[in-house]
């Protein structure tokens, strides 16, 4: 079993993640996170927005998911949100054309056939029509189960098509919406003045998009439904690069600070660019399938607030009373994603490590998160289930769960019941023991050490306090 796998089975084992609609079969890119998958994407999505918001010049939104059909015209999702599909005729799998070339140059690189990847690559970074896919595809004789049988290349449009009302025809089509930006985009003038903000300034939201995607793939990685983490910041036409070189800085620092090593990280720079960009930069995480996108950093220049302020035929201009100047602002995206971010703080914490206790050799599965990423703080442990102590141990326990997320664990031996928390990433077990009776302390051990140390019980709120922070 590979790496990828063991997380996998660790996360259905243990309440992080589920297939949805798992006693049905499951939905092909669909997942629900379970009682410990929620605590970890909430505690993401929580230091990501106080990261945003805990300063003067970034407010929140949160956006309807259904938007007028007219956003999407305006923004350009209508007509050009779209990927490239293929189809084998022999093994009739569809596939998306730059990704099946993309593994493609993963296993030449496997193969230490660097040359002929790095052209490939090249090639793929520079082609301008579906045709060239295709071409690319017969070139290199990439094939799907031995069969090179390919139909030409498509484009897919990637929304999800509802309607609004009763009556399902053309006039009551709308879309869920494929990204949460355009929702901050067309609220930019109602922020702005109800906030009472001045350029430059961001306006953060986090919240569900979908798309239609041709191949899930990766866990959850590539899916259908995915929460995005946003903010765009508004700024003076011409000081947007300052702006981008600064938010890079801040965000590529976020991710080290908690707990990502620097080393599984690294930034690609796009040379080909979007059309509504003119400089973009994503920061990639290395999982156990290869570097993948976990945020992307755009300067999307004024293109999505003009193409508003046309379609919508209302002022998006900001008015610089200081300067007596008024233009339409340039934006600077972060765009993070919380689910592909949940996958790469499962993957940088995951380790199986080998360890001596009461000189026998063992091993210990552990998950080595951010402590104010961890689902659980702290697990409260009677030592024994007699003489008062699973008592104490809930009355601890009760006390401390006005402030954290605690579990209490009885069952089993003690050494079990730590191995059960490493495995979930909790940083402290508390042992109620005798002690905790005749001098009102208890024993803390903390995860990654695996050092214990004795704290009073009236300190230990403070003491999870400081060490939590």
């Amino acid at each position: 079993m590979g790496l990828m796998e063991d997380i996998i089975s660790l996360s259905k084992r243990k309440g992080f993640v589920f297939q949805s609609s798992d006693i049905y079969g499951g939905l092909n890119g669909c997942w629900d996170f379970g009682p410990l998958g929620v605590e970890l994407l909430n505690n993401i999505k929580k230091q990501w927005w106080q990261s945003m918001t805990f300063r003067d010049d970034v407010v929140g939104l949160d956006a309807s998911i259904l938007m007028h059909p007219r956003v999407w015209d305006a923004s350009g999702h209508t007509k050009q949100f779209s990927d490239p599909m293929i189809d084998n005729k022999t093994t009739k799998k569809r596939f998306r054309a730059d990704n099946l070339i993309e593994e493609h140059i993963q296993k030449l690189r496997k193969k230490k056939k660097t040359d002929e990847a790095d052209a490939l690559e090249y090639k793929l970074e520079h082609i301008n029509h579906n045709s060239d896919l295709y071409d690319l595809i017969i070139e290199y004789g990439i094939t799907d189960e031995g069969s090179a049988e390919w139909t030409d290349v498509k484009n897919f449009n990637l929304m999800f098509k509802t309607f609004v009302g009763p009556v399902e025809d053309s006039s009551a089509v709308v879309y869920l919406r494929p990204e949460s930006a355009q929702g901050i985009f067309v609220n930019f003038k109602n922020v702005m003045e109800s906030a009472r903000q001045k350029v430059p300034y961001g306006i953060a939201q986090i919240g569900k998009a979908f798309r239609n995607e041709i191949n899930t793939k990766n866990f959850l990685f590539r899916t259908r439904e995915f929460e995005q983490m946003e903010m765009q910041y508004f700024v003076k036409p011409g000081e947007e690069m300052k702006f981008f070189d600064e938010w890079q800085g801040l965000r590529w620092d976020w991710y080290k600070n908690l707990g990502i090593p620097e080393n599984k990280l690294k930034l690609k720079v796009h040379e080909k660019l979007a059309h509504y960009a003119n400089r973009a930069i994503d920061i990639e995480f290395e999982f156990p399938f290869g570097f993948g996108e976990i945020e992307g950093i755009h300067s999307r220049t004024d293109f999505d607030l003009k193409q508003h302020q046309e379609f919508s035929s209302k002022k998006l201009e900001y008015v610089d009373t200081v300067n007596k100047e008024r233009y339409v602002p340039y934006v600077v995206e972060t765009s993070a994603g919380a689910t592909r971010g949940l996958m790469a703080f499962l993957s940088a914490a995951y380790e199986v490590e080998k360890i001596v206790e009461n000189d026998k050799e063992d091993s210990r599965t552990v998950l080595r998160f951010d402590p104010r990423l961890s689902p659980i703080k702290a697990a409260i442990f009677p030592l024994v289930n007699r003489d008062g102590l699973p008592e104490l141990a809930q009355n601890i326990h009760k006390d401390l769960q006005r402030h954290f997320t605690t579990e209490y664990d009885s069952a089993g031996a003690i050494g079990r019941r730590y191995r059960r928390q490493d495995e979930v990433g909790t940083p402290y077990c508390i042992t109620i023991d005798s002690d905790t009776q005749s001098d009102n302390t208890v024993t803390v051990r903390e995860r990654d050490s695996m050092q214990q140390e004795k704290i009073a019980v009236d300190k230990l709120k403070l003491y999870l306090l400081e060490k939590l922070s």
